[in-house]
Formats: structure tokens, sequence, C-alpha cells
């Protein structure tokens, strides 16, 4: 076994007596006299000035993971994303702990790589600059764009492909040393399929989850940081973004989402939560083998019942603006002639000739039921093919109106998940599951030096 030499993250005080009592023991009486000369024997920390300036791009180190070091630039600029992804509205105690929290998720990122390396796992830079790209898409910009909103936010380009890499090695290690060795026989598969088709008309969740690793000695602590985290959470900043930054499982990818699961899936303790919990609700922490776990719910539905917000509409869209300046009475009359003419249209078919009538734009797309508002949605689902909407809109928007020229509903049909989809979803869980435990084992081997 490697020497394991650990200080704990969240005791800098105990961090720095500790070294006062080193350097004393170290450098001798003498040392700490030659000390009491330049403060005086009666100094104190209002009489003390500053003559130098601290150097603000000078790069110390925050820790260092098996001889890699981690800098506090490295950890400024990885938390400055998940301020700038909560709109920079992060108290300063929040951002002490949350700070904490990155350092430990940076730790975990340089152990991934170094065990990733060590089974010749290497990532290319043209891989990483491609995730990087669709990263910038996501965020519809430019990668030269991306790259200039991660400085102005405190970050850097080089900080997210870091993380980019580090994600990338991990997944690679998990699929090849970790996934292989993984058995989801054909019985189980079966056996879930059968206790599912049973529980149709259940109740089924769509979740996400932050999961932090934990052990009898610091549960407390990760406890207090975990209830900070949902405090957060609760008061308006994203899921999504803490699952992403914090968590510590390989849901964090996926922003914790976990997908659809019914409460028998999971385990007891989580399950008796979750089903008390509404849409948008989130858990308090609750302890689990290995660490604690926060729960977000995010809609319900019926197990393979189908979900009628899944039909794909065919639309057509009237649109017209408002005349600058025009009267209230002038406007009233508008929406009544552009009622008149849409509703008494009688199909998509004569969309073209009813807008050039009416002097408005068309547009078509396809899109779910439930992507439209719910007023709308309540409208669109009793609306037959070739019926329009009423109008709507506003003064600034003008006026629009929808017609629905085409409707599938195969999506919204129950469904019983195929051999396959089922297989993959047990598969992955074994695999979160054994990669948890070699993260466990991987930290402990470590050697790691808290600055």
């Amino acid at each position: 076994m490697r020497r394991v030499r650990r200080v704990a993250v969240g005791a800098p005080q105990e961090i720095r007596m500790r070294r006062l009592i080193l350097a004393a023991l170290l450098c001798g009486v003498g040392q700490a006299a030659a000390a009491q000369d330049v403060l005086g024997s009666d100094a104190t920390a209002a009489e003390i000035r500053i003559l130098g300036e601290l150097d603000p791009s000078l790069r110390k180190a925050q820790a260092v993971v098996n001889n890699d070091i981690i800098t506090d630039t490295d950890v400024e600029h990885r938390l400055n994303l998940v301020i700038v992804a909560n709109g920079g509205q992060i108290d300063p105690e929040e951002k002490t702990r949350l700070r904490l929290q990155v350092i430990r998720n940076l730790i975990d990122e340089k152990i991934q790589v170094q065990q990733a390396a060590s089974k010749d796992i290497k990532i290319a830079d043209a891989e990483v600059d491609a995730t990087f790209r669709r990263v910038a898409t996501n965020f519809k910009q430019t990668p030269e764009g991306f790259a200039a909103f991660l400085r102005n936010a405190g970050s850097s380009p080089a900080s997210i492909k870091a993380q980019i890499r580090g994600e990338l090695a991990w997944s690679r290690l998990l699929r090849r040393d970790v996934e292989s060795k993984v058995n989801v026989g054909d019985d189980e598969v079966q056996a879930m399929i059968a206790r599912m088709t049973a529980s149709k008309g259940s109740e089924e969740l769509a979740l996400r989850k932050i999961f932090l690793a934990a052990s009898s000695e610091n549960q407390e602590q990760v406890l207090r940081e975990a209830a900070v985290y949902v405090g957060e959470i609760r008061a308006g900043s994203s899921f999504t973004v803490y699952a992403r930054q914090v968590s510590q499982d390989a849901t964090r990818n996926a922003g914790g989402s976990i997908g659809w699961v019914t409460a028998g899936q999971l385990s007891d303790n989580v399950a008796a939560v979750v089903k008390e919990m509404k849409p948008g609700e989130t858990s308090e922490p609750i302890v689990v083998p290995g660490g604690v776990e926060i729960w977000h719910l995010e809609t319900k539905r019926q197990a393979m019942m189908g979900d009628p917000g899944d039909a794909v509409l065919n639309l057509k869209q009237l649109s017209v603006a408002f005349p600058e300046g025009i009267t209230e009475t002038a406007g009233q009359a508008l929406v009544k002639t552009f009622q008149a003419g849409t509703q008494a249209m009688g199909g998509c078919a004569r969309v073209d000739e009813v807008a050039k009538s009416l002097g408005a734009e068309v547009a078509g797309r396809e899109m779910k039921l439930k992507e439209l508002p719910p007023a709308l949605q309540t409208i669109m689902s009793q609306l037959k093919i070739g019926q329009a909407t009423p109008p709507f809109g506003s003064s600034k928007d003008g006026i629009r109106v929808l017609v629905l020229c085409d409707r599938d509903d195969s999506a919204t049909q129950a469904k019983i998940p195929s051999f396959d989809e089922v297989y993959a979803q047990m598969n992955d869980e074994r695999v979160n599951r054994q990669a948890q435990k070699l993260m466990r084992n991987l930290r402990r081997d470590a050697i790691i030096d808290y600055r």
C-alpha cells in the first residue's frame, strides 16, 4: 500500500496551528525570538503595516496530488465556472464552502487522469478541442467567443478543457476496465421487465442527484456542506449546475440525471423521501453507503402509460405586428379581423393565401406539445387537424395564430422498455457503484498534501 498523507480540508485553523507548531520544533527557540524582535514584544495586528504588494498573478499550490500540483488559479477558474452559471449570485460564506468542494473535485480529477494514464489511456488534444467546440455550440457561441466569455467570467478555456479531458479519460477507463467486469444476466433483465410491466400505471419519477463522498470521520462536515447546497438550490441556484460541478459519481456528466425510475428501484431510505416530494422540490441531505446524497424531482408520470405531451405537432404560425402608435380601438379591430380570417381558413392548404390577405408572415416547424406554453398546450390538445388557435400575443410581439397541420401521437402510446434499454440501465447502475468503490480506493492510496 502506498503511503497516505492527508490533511482535513475543512479545518484551516487547525492546519495553520499544526504548521506553526511544526515550525517551532524544526527551527528552535532562536527563530521564535528573532520573530519577536521584528514584531516587538507588545506589537499588535493594528500596528503592523504591509509595505509590499501581493502579486495576484502568482500561482501558489493549493494541493499536491501524487506530485501533480493544483494551484490557486486552477481552483479560482473552476470556482468561477460555478459562480457564473448561477448568475454570480453566491454569498461569500457559500463561496468559501463551494471552494472547498471544488478543491476536492480537482483532486479527484487529478487522481482519475493519473489512473487513466497508468493504464495507457491518453486523450488527444484534438478530441478535447472537438468537445470544447460542442460545448461552445450549446452556448450558441463560436469557440473564440466562448473562450472570451470564460475569461470575462474569471475562468479560462484551459480550465474547462482540463475538466473535459478528465471526464473523457475517466469515462474511457470505466468502459475498458470496469464495465468489462460487470455482469448483468439475461434472467435479471427479464425479471426487471416483469416487475416494470406489473407496475404499469404506477408513479414514475424523473430524478437528479448529487453524491458527495463521505467517511465516518467527516460525515458530519459533508452533511453541513450538503445542507448549504440545498439552501442555495432552493433559493434559485441550478441543481444541474451544482451536480455538474460538485457531485462525485458518474451521473455528474449528465447534470445528476438518472432518468425515469420508480420508487421501488431506489434504496428504501431514498424512496421514502422522494415519494413525498413534489415536482421541482429538492430533498434534504440523505446519508447513504459511502457518502451523502441530495435528490431533485423534476416531474412525475404514470409508468409505461405514455406522455400526452410527447405528441409531435406540425404547426404553421401566422403573425402580424401592430402598427406603431395604433390605438386600442384599432388594435381590437385588427385582432377581430385576424381571428375571422384564420378561424374560417379551412386547413393548412390555405395558410399562405390567408396570410397574404391579412398581410401576415408565415413560419412552420415541428415541436412537441409539451414544448408549448401551458395555456397553448390546453388549447392545442383540443384542436383537430386543420384548425387554428385563437389569436394570442402582445403589443410588443404582435398577433399570432398557430395552425395544426398534422399530429403524431405514436410517442404517447404506452411502451414497455426493450430488453436492451433495461440492460443498459442496470449495467450503468452497476458500473457507477463499482466506479465509486474504485474512487474510494484511489483516494485512500493517494499521496495528497494540502498547502
